[in-house]
């Protein structure tokens, strides 16, 4: 059994760790905003265009609402950033197979092949990053982030949904 001590220097511990993970949070969030608005920027897109192509090229083609529901824009939003996306050949829209009434936003053809070369540096110092971590902390680390981009989304949606409530009163 540990006494009131250890527990006191457990506590202050913890709260030092969780500390320094949201601060860690940040400083993460803000160096991913700046990799993907020079990722756009090599691309001649703004960062909300490239992490809309990011979500097809992770989904699939996906219906506007789709787009909304996972990205957090509103839809005259998305709809601006599909209608720019177009104009540069990155993505096309097509109707559903299934459903003809459906318009699916899917990756166009003129989207530049070497996309993947842009993130060559980064993927290479992230693997070396990822070997100094045994499989069970890596899951732990899966865990967590997955979790924060599960609250970060549904956050998003949050947002989105007020600002459409708040809109609506204000006319």
């Amino acid at each position: 059994m540990s006494t009131p001590d250890e527990e006191n220097v457990e506590h202050e511990r913890l709260e030092r760790a969780r500390a320094r993970v949201s601060e860690a949070g940040r400083h993460q969030s803000n160096a991913a905003v700046m990799f993907h608005t020079a990722l756009g920027d090599r691309l001649g897109i703004g960062v909300t265009d490239w992490k809309i192509l990011g979500l097809l090229e992770e989904n699939g083609p996906l219906t506007a609402g789709e787009l909304v529901r996972l990205c957090g824009l509103a839809p005259a939003s998305v709809t601006g950033v599909a209608d720019r996306l177009e104009r540069r050949g990155y993505v096309r829209r097509r109707k559903d197979e299934r459903d003809g009434r459906r318009v699916l936003v899917e990756l166009g053809p003129d989207l530049p092949g070497d996309v993947q070369r842009l993130f060559a540096g980064f993927l290479r110092r992230l693997d070396g990053l990822l070997e100094r971590y045994d499989a069970r902390e890596l899951e732990a680390f899966a865990d967590l982030l997955e979790e924060v981009a599960r609250i970060q989304t549904e956050s998003a949606a949050e947002l989105t949904e007020e600002g459409e409530q708040g809109a609506g009163a204000r006319r």
